[in-house]
This record gives C-alpha cells, sequence and structure tokens, in this order.
C-alpha cells in the first residue's frame, strides 16, 4: 500500500500539485484553504477523465491524489450519455481520527466538481456542443446538466446544506445554474466557480477608463428601455433577482482571460451606476441582456430568456492579479491553488 501511494504522489505531482495534508480547524476557515479544495477537487474530476481516456484504473490511477490528500472519498463519478465521458464527481468528506474532535462546521458533507472543456478527441465534440448550448442559453435543457441537477438535489436531500458546489469554466456555468436552482428553492448552497463564463463584448480590454465606461452607461440606459419595452411593468425579473440576492457564490476571475474577465466590470460598473445616482436603471438592466430583449420584440413570447445564466445578483469577486504569461494560464484552474498569489477580493450584494 505504501508503494501505491507513492506512484500515486509522484504522478499527482507530475499533474502540477505539490501532495498536502489537511490543516487544523484553523485551516479548514481560510478563505485560501477552502479555494484549494475545491480547485484540486475540480482538477480530479479533470483526471478522472484523463484515466478514462488513457485506461488507467487502480493502482496506475492518477485522479485518487487529488482528493485522497485532503480526506475526501470519492463516491460516485458524473456520466455524460452522449460521448459516456466523465464530467463531474461527488465527494464526500471523511474526518479524520486526529481532527474528529474538533469543529468542522465550515467543512463539507460533500462537494460535487465539474469540469470544464478538455481537449481531448474523446471528449471536445460534446464538449463543444455544450459550450453552443451555453452561449444561446439553453444549458438546463441539455442531459448533461439534468444528471448535475439531480444529482445535487439528491445530495442535498441527503445531507442538508453542507453541500459545496464548484466547477471551471464550462463546468462553472453548470455550476452556476445549478446553484441558482437550489437558491429559488431558498436553499444557498457554497459554490466556488473558477473563471465562469461571461460572453459579452471585451470592454475589459478597454485601456481608457473614461471610454469604458461611457459605453457600459449607454448600454445599461439601452438595456433599461428594451426590458421596459418588452415587459413594460411586468417585475417578474425583479424578483427573480431578489430571490436570489441571498445566494453569494464565490468568483474566481483573472482579468488577463477574456472568457471571464467581463464580470469585473459587471459588478464594478453596478457600483459606479449607484454612485451617479442611476441606480435604479442598472438594477433594470442588471436583470436581462440586451441581446435576448432584442430576439423577445421580435419572438411571440415576450420576455422569453430574459434572464442570461451569466447575470448573477450577488457574489464574492476575486481577481488574480499575479501575472499570467499567457491564455491557457490565465484561464486555466492550476492558479487557484498556488500559494503566495497576488489576490484582490470584494464582495457585491444586491439589494
Amino acid at each position: 500500500m505504501p508503494s501505491e501511494i507513492t506512484g500515486r504522489r509522484a504522478r499527482c505531482r507530475r499533474y502540477g500539485i505539490r501532495c498536502r495534508r489537511l490543516p487544523s480547524s484553523g485551516g479548514r476557515n481560510c478563505p485560501h484553504h477552502q479555494r484549494s479544495i475545491a480547485a484540486t477537487l475540480v482538477q480530479g474530476a479533470y483526471v478522472l477523465e484523463h484515466d478514462r481516456q488513457k485506461n488507467r484504473h487502480g493502482p496506475e490511477a492518477c485522479a485518487p491524489a487529488w482528493w485522497e490528500n485532503f480526506h475526501f472519498e470519492l463516491i460516485r463519478k458524473l456520466v455524460d450519455v452522449d460521448d459516456f465521458s466523465i464530467f463531474g464527481a461527488i465527494y464526500e468528506f471523511k474526518s479524520p481520527s486526529s481532527i474528529q474532535n474538533s469543529s468542522n462546521g465550515n467543512a463539507p458533507k460533500f462537494v460535487i466538481a465539474f469540469r470544464g472543456n478538455l481537449f481531448k478527441k474523446e471528449s471536445i465534440s460534446q464538449d463543444l456542443k455544450l459550450d453552443i448550448r451555453f452561449l444561446i442559453n439553453d444549458l438546463d435543457r441539455t442531459p448533461r446538466f439534468e444528471i448535475a441537477m439531480q444529482a445535487v438535489r439528491n445530495l442535498v436531500s441527503a445531507g442538508g446544506q453542507n453541500v459545496w458546489l464548484a466547477g471551471h469554466s464550462l463546468g462553472s456555468a453548470i455550476t452556476t445554474l445549478a446553484g441558482k436552482n437550489m437558491a429559488k428553492t431558498g436553499i444557498n448552497l457554497r459554490t466556488f466557480l473558477f473563471n465562469p463564463p461571461f460572453i459579452s463584448a471585451p470592454l475589459e480590454r478597454i485601456k481608457e477608463e473614461k471610454v469604458k465606461q461611457g459605453i457600459r452607461i449607454a448600454k445599461s440606459f439601452i438595456t433599461a428601455g428594451l426590458a421596459v419595452a418588452v415587459r413594460g411593468h411586468d417585475n417578474s425579473s425583479e424578483g427573480s433577482f431578489a430571490m436570489l440576492a441571498s445566494w453569494v457564490p464565490n468568483l474566481f476571475v483573472n482579468p488577463a482571460d477574456v472568457i471571464c474577465s467581463e464580470y469585473i466590470g459587471y459588478f464594478e460598473h453596478r457600483k459606479t451606476m449607484e454612485k451617479i445616482g442611476a441606480g435604479h436603471i442598472e438594477k433594470l438592466a442588471t436583470q436581462t441582456s440586451g441581446r435576448h430583449m432584442v430576439r423577445s420584440l421580435f419572438l411571440s413570447e415576450p420576455g422569453k430568456e430574459s434572464e442570461p445564466l451569466r447575470l448573477l445578483p450577488s457574489a464574492r469577486l476575486t481577481r488574480n492579479l499575479s501575472p499570467s504569461p499567457d491564455f491557457r494560464q490565465a484561464h486555466g484552474i492550476r492558479q487557484w491553488w498556488e500559494p503566495d498569489l497576488n489576490l484582490q477580493c470584494e464582495e457585491y450584494i444586491y439589494n
């Protein structure tokens, strides 16, 4: 058994993680520790699919090192019915005897983790199809999401609210949607969203702050006007946002990653609109998407798709300001368990 563990650790290091042990209860309360654990469990889902594709089993499997070192146990693999790829994993925390008598208030009972795109021939086709379904705001109608959502519901039924959700990239989109659905039932799950996709014009790439701010303000007024034209004084969207406001997911964003960086501007702009006295306009604009409002004007079902997945009422936003030499590193999951990161955190609460 020791040689088996040693071999797994060596393979684990090859994938870029130093094997660590779960710290004391103070460590478990540390945001850095919680972020690192959530990120490594997401990586475990990636490596599970790597193992499947390379036909690695038993002692040859690389995936176990990603959860065993943190006292988690894999209890289920989530498999896509279309290509049989592993897109997620369910873990159960097994408190070691050395800390069983200490406070475990912030330790999860279960963690459900979802991987993002895996650029391998056995999985890339289905992953790209799901990317398209995300782009057209149709991810909730896919078999992969239905499997994920049922798994979340089952675990909440078994373990109450002591369930964590975590996802990266496309997996973050699935996690966001699952978290939203649970929040609408009054259950707010602790959620970790790594590089969550926010598909929009890349305004964050504009260097001139006044130009960028002017574009965002104009966009808010146009979007709010479209919302009134389509919905009139219907406040159902406001009710939906208010219902979700108490759910505060943890968003982890790299400004150099164009896939997720617009979340920075999205939340900062809401604060700016409040400062200039146009908070009521932004409240209306932030609940919808101009693109979907334009579509709704020409559909027989007014208001259809007025709440795109990417729009969140509240969030705890963490930016990684450490240098990222290329897009791959800026968008990768690995950055989120590295020590000594230059992080900037801010909480945005919808009210």
